[in-house]
Formats: structure tokens, sequence, C-alpha cells
């Protein structure tokens, strides 16, 4: 690093030589500007700071936007005010527009500038005695904004800006005696630390008989604002250099002061821009407080004041605008997804596709988007929209946003690296990783959300949908449950409900729901309990291999609790770190779960107190009740027969997943 007169003041180690003897250019130079840039060999830069600016816009720096590719660089925020991390906030060019500045609190729009009106340079005298010039370059390839300061040099000669109906500054002096306007400038310009002026003819005589009045500031000029002639808004002149007034449209001279002050039109995208830094400082400092105070005050997303959603309203009519969570335009989600990329696609069911994504913050979410070919795509976007929105919990996959452009339904998900746990546990080559301990929190996480959708929260929801592949894991295999599309909402005082139109994965649901279109929470209890066997067990409730010669999962593990073998269930690929009586527990719980009688199904308050408090030899819980499906069959009917039987239950238009 050398100073302007080539005097070497700092080298890397090992470095040789003095840059000033070098014929060469330096291979990095720190300019006056703060600008470090690194040039190739042959002399063009390579690289340079100011293209990759931080938290702050020095003179000479530029805001890019590329016409061809969309993308551009920003001012991005400090994580903290010690930490120099990249930030929630962050200021550039409108991608979508080019025509306005944006700041973005992550990926959602918070503030923008008035739209650009087609000037190319702007300037606005600062009170430092410095102009502020703004250039706006807009080529073919690209569209940069840049500004730069005068050398604040003290000006030969000083002038006046008419600002016209204005509320004037306060802490005014009021100069007396009957003056014109001329002798009004001049006593402003005369003096150096006056910095405005306004003069007006009174209507009446004053009591000492004067006609005419003349205020100045000094100092700092404190609550203007334009407020236009209805409201007695007066014309303020403020204090300027001149370089040459005869040159100087707009500028009044004080060598030539006259009454009549020409008035120019101060560049309105000027100020604003300067007032957005300062903007942009101030809320970076205070961001942190802001936040906890907006929590302490602002309602849970999706709630409206004075109303209650019941189950007859989900899905009748479009909610979703009474949600509060981030709108995503549809071209950032194409740009982040790789125009849905097959690559990228991480999973499918009946609502449609779900991808990967990176958001332009950085943040890797998951988006799902509808099928145009879903029948109950759009009543399913509507349920799981709103309700996630209204629901916020441990166990409950956190939606981010939401896009609804045309004929385009998405939800943005937080992304979860380990899918759904239908693809660890059923994946012979995965469910090594699951060892007992992350079996047995993975129950009990599914149970606390169960609980929390049917009891604590402030909505009585009934899921309708819970499977393993509705079960997404986080990094630490901590489970969320997801797919909100089929759930319906409670009254306060309603128990069950009726349907005629079934819908679920044909395994999970109740007997009473299939049979009878009746559901309620104990239709998620009985789903819980599936979801429980598969777990310990790791066999599918619709597999045909691993159970022997009986027709279920259910009907398996029943046969075996019965016969005192109960942890011949258990899943061999965890046997060396499993608790045999934690097991025998959980197994005694799913058995409990899938009674036939609603009524004999226990709620998930005691399955929860049960998994977090109990062991078989320590509780008294009820002994399970022999399936309906082998009573009415026969213990030691074949197999052939009972599938047979099956295929000839009546079942209420039975939609699967």
């Amino acid at each position: 690093m050398s100073d302007a007169d080539g005097r070497v003041l700092w080298r890397t180690p090992g470095a040789g030589g003095s840059s000033s003897s070098s014929s060469s250019p330096p291979p990095a130079l720190l300019t006056n500007e703060g600008n470090l840039v690194v040039r190739s060999l042959n002399g063009t830069v390579a690289w340079q700071s100011f293209d990759h600016p931080t938290d702050t816009f020095v003179p000479g720096m530029k805001v890019r936007l590329s016409h061809l590719t969309g993308e551009g660089n920003r001012i991005v925020s400090w994580k903290s005010p010690g930490d120099p991390a990249p930030g929630p906030f962050s200021y550039g060019l409108d991608p979508g527009t080019s025509l306005q500045l944006l700041m973005w609190n992550g990926t959602r729009p918070y503030w923008r500038t008035p739209v650009w009106k087609g000037y190319a340079v702007a300037s606005m005298y600062l009170s430092a005695g410095t102009v502020l010039y703004t250039a706006i370059v807009d080529t073919e390839e690209e569209i940069s904004i840049a500004f730069t300061l005068s050398g604040g040099a003290a000006p030969t000669r000083v002038g006046f800006v008419a600002m016209p109906t204005m509320k004037v500054p306060d802490k005014f002096s009021l100069d007396t005696g009957n003056r014109s306007a001329g002798e009004c400038a001049a006593r402003c310009a005369a003096n150096c630390s006056c910095e405005a002026y306004a003069y007006a003819n009174l209507q009446s005589s004053s009591a000492k008989g004067e006609l005419s009045r003349c205020i100045v500031w000094a100092g700092e000029l404190v609550d203007a604002q334009m407020i236009g002639p209805r409201w007695g808004g007066e014309t303020l002149y403020l204090r300027v250099p001149v370089a040459d007034a005869s040159t100087s449209p707009g500028i009044q001279s004080s060598g030539k002061a006259s009454g009549n002050a020409v008035k120019i039109a101060v560049p309105v995208s000027a100020a604003v821009l300067l007032l957005t830094c300062i903007f942009f400082v101030w809320f970076c400092r205070c961001r942190d407080k802001r936040r906890k105070t907006e929590s302490q005050k602002t309602p849970m997303p999706g709630t409206r004041t004075g109303t209650t959603n019941t189950s007859s309203e989900i899905g009748e009519g479009d909610h979703t605008g009474d949600l509060e969570f981030p709108s995503i335009r549809f071209a950032d989600i194409v740009a982040a997804t790789g125009n849905f990329s097959k690559a990228l696609m991480i999973g499918r069911g009946g609502f449609g596709k779900v991808y990967k994504a990176k958001l332009d913050g950085g943040q890797v979410v998951a988006v799902k988007r509808l099928s145009k070919d879903s029948e109950q795509g759009a009543e399913e976007f509507k349920n799981e929209a709103t309700l996630i929105a209204k629901l916020q919990h441990r166990n409950l996959v956190r939606l981010l946003g939401c896009c609804t452009e045309g004929a385009e339904k998405l939800l943005i998900y937080e992304y979860l690296p380990n899918k759904g746990l239908d693809a660890v546990l059923f994946d012979s080559a995965r469910k090594a990783v699951l060892d007992w301990p992350t079996r047995l929190g993975i129950i009990k996480g599914v149970a606390r959300g169960l609980l929390y959708l049917h009891q604590d929260s402030r909505l009585t929801v009934i899921h309708r949908d819970l499977k393993a592949s509705n079960v997404l894991l986080d990094a630490e295999m901590r489970p969320k449950i997801a797919d909100f599309g089929m759930a319906k909402i409670f009254g306060d005082n309603q128990v069950k409900a009726n349907t005629r139109k079934v819908v679920g994965t044909y395994g999970y649901i109740a007997p009473e729901y299939s049979t009878e279109g009746v559901f309620s929470v104990k239709s998620d209890v009985y789903s819980f309990g599936v979801l429980l066997l598969e777990t310990v067990s790791g066999i599918r409730v619709s597999a045909t291999e691993g159970i022997m010669e009986f027709p279920s999962l259910i009907i398996y593990a029943w046969s075996l609790w019965r016969e005192g073998k109960a942890g011949k269930l258990v899943d061999p690929s965890m046997a060396g770190s499993c608790s045999q009586d934690e097991a025998l527990l959980c197994i005694h719980v799913g058995l409990l779960c899938v009674e036939d009688d609603p009524s004999r199904r226990p709620l998930m308050s005691s399955v929860v107190s049960i998994l977090e408090n109990g062991s078989v030899s320590s509780l008294s819980l009820p002994t399970p009740v022999q399936p309906a499906f082998i009573e009415m069959m026969g213990e030691k009917s074949q197999r052939s027969d009972l599938e047979n039987t099956r295929n000839t239950m009546a079942m209420t238009v039975l939609q699967g997943r």
C-alpha cells in the first residue's frame, strides 16, 4: 500500500521491492474514494469493492441492475451493530421494473421510492455547504444509480432557492423594520450563519406600523414542511452556493437581489434518495427494538379481530386475503426453482409438486405448486393457507408465504432437509439413522402436535390425513406435521361431524369415518395409532410382507401383543438401541388408539401424558380389544379369504392421496 507520492506504507509479508519503482501498475489499489481496485496484468479492472456494497453507500459507488439477467447489487444491512454478517434488510433497484428503488426485509418489499421520471442528473444542496449530485445511467445492458459530492470549498457567491407553499421552520429570528424583499435577502446573504429567509407583505400594519415581515434562520432548519397555500404555506428561500449566477437558472443572486425570486423545481427523487439513506441507517439501528415491539402488538398471522372461522367456513370462499404472511412474486419463484426444474423437485402428492428453492436473500425454502389437474387443489390451497397461518407450534410445519398470480397458486414453507418420515422409515438403506431415541422423539413430537391441534390452539382442528409422508423431519430429525388441505375446524361445542365425501389414505382412516362418514378428534387418534405402530415396526400399514399370514399390520401387532410377544414387532434395525419397556409401552398405546370403537380410544392429552411419564409396569392401561375384523372372520382365516371380504366392503366416496 502506497501514498500519493509513491512511498510504501505497508506490504504483505514476502513482498519485495518498492511499488514506486515498478513500471507496471499495482495489482491492488485503495483509491481516495475508498474503492479497493484489483487489476489484471494488462491494467484492466478485474474486481473492485464498489461493485459489492455492504451497509454504506459512499460517493462514486453504483447500485446496478442488469437488463439482460435481472440481477444487480444491493446495499445490505449488518446483522447487528457489532456483527458485519448480512442482515435482513437490503436496498437496490426493483428487478421487476427498474424504475424505482426498493427496500426489502428478507424477500418481502418493505419500502419504495417514487417511480423514476427520466431525469439523468439531479442535484441537491446540503447544509454542510456541499451539493449532492445523483446520476442515473440507463443503457441497453444495465441501469445504474450513483451520487457524488461537490468539493465543499467555500463559495465566493451565494444565492437562494425558492421553496413555495412551505410551513416555515421553527426557531426563527424576526428582522424588524419595513424592508423590501431585496433588503431581506441581502440581510441574510450578509450573515454567514443565515441559512434561509422568508418575506411577506402584511395584510395590515403591525403595532409598530410595519407593512412587511422579514424572518431569518441561522443553523439547522427544524420542522419545515411543504403544506400548500390552502394551509397558509409561504415561500421559503434557502441559501445555496452559486458558481455563476448568470448560468444558474432558478437561483436568486445576492449581488442582484430582487423581490421576484425565480422558482425552480428541486428534484424530488434526489431528495428521496438522501432521505432513504438516512432512514436506512436509522432503521438498521432500531430494528431490534421495533421487532420486539411489533411482536407484542401484532396479532398472530391470519387472525381477524372478533371473528373465528368454523368448519363450515373453511374452503368456502377465499380467506387468503385476511392472512398476514408475505406474498411472493411468481417470477421470483420461477427464478428460485430454475423454472420448476425436475432436478429440484423433492416431492409430489394430490395437491401437486414440491420444489426446493433458494430465494434472493439466500434462504432455502420448499415451494408447493398447485397442480392444474387437481380437482381439489383450489379448495386445499385455501384450506391449507388459512389453517397454517392461524396455527403456530414447533411440531407443525411453518408457512413463510404464498403466491397467487392468475392460475398459479403456490405455498412457500420452511425447508426440511430430511423430507417425509416415510422416505427414511421405509428405506432399508436410510432407516438405520432412526435409532430408538430418535423414533421415540418423533412419536412424542407428533403426539404433541396433534394435542395442540385438538386442544391447545385457539381452534379445534381435525387433520384427517395424518400419515408417515405428512410428517416431515428437520435437520435434527424433529417431526413437523404437514399438509392441512384435508383439515377441518370444529366450533367451540362441536364434537363430531358427518360428510358424504370421505378423504384420506386407506389404512390410516378410522372405521367410523370410512363406513359412515363420521369424523372427530378420535379419527386423528386412530391415524396416530397406525403411525405409531409403523414407526416402532418399520412396516407400512399397507405392507403384505413381514406380517406373516395376517391381513394387516394392526391385526399382526394385536396378535403378538395377545401372545406376549409384542417385542417381536420392534424393527430389527434398531434392536441395539431399543428400550424394551418404552417399545412395549408405545405398542400398547398404539393398539389402544386403533380401537374400532371411538369411545374406547384415548384423547391425545392422555396419550402425551402416558408417553411422557409412564411405562407398562407402572401404569394400569386398559387392555386392547380384539379387532372386529378378526372376530367377524375368525382368528384362523386365510389371508386370501380376508382380502376377498375386505374388497366387498362398501366405501363412501373414498379418495386416496
